[in-house]
């Protein structure tokens, strides 16, 4: 940030001259898109996932595939944020879905080999990528709504 009245003071930064001052993020690109995905966004709908699910995402943070959602809810399109919800209702990851929800019903359950026979057309093998996702810690995992 440098003073825009001063006299040729854009050719003395690009020299290198101390002029104004620097500031730096105070924290990584990739983790200020996590905290947004989290804490910014209104989930528009859920996923149900099972057991196998939950544990791939909250283990080992896989991206999530078709084959572990076992329900959705609300109405949502490709790229809105969903709430990722385990079999007790507690939200345990967000993240934007690659599916419109009623796309994504007719694949619950299926593995991604079988997505383009079963919808006509070639879409993305995660229905949420990992790197379209955060996982929720342990104790700020609110109960997932209805909606």
């Amino acid at each position: 940030v440098f003073g825009g009245r001063r006299q040729d003071v854009l050719p003395r930064v690009w020299q290198g001259e101390p002029e104004g001052t620097l500031l730096w993020p105070d924290e990584e690109r990739f983790a200020a898109r996590k905290r947004w995905l989290a804490d910014q966004l209104r989930a528009k709908g859920r996923l149900t996932l099972d057991d196998g699910a939950t544990e791939a995402l909250s283990d080992r943070g896989a991206s999530l595939l078709a084959v572990g959602v076992s329900a959705v809810g609300g109405d949502f399109q490709r790229g809105d944020l969903v709430a990722c919800c385990n079999r007790q209702g507690r939200e345990i990851a967000r993240g934007l879905v690659n599916y419109p929800a009623r796309d994504l019903a007719t694949i619950l359950g299926l593995s991604s080999g079988q997505l383009p026979d079963v919808l006509g057309y070639e879409g993305e093998p995660e229905v949420i990528h990992r790197d379209n996702m955060v996982i929720l810690a342990p104790g700020t995992r609110p109960q997932c709504s209805s909606g």
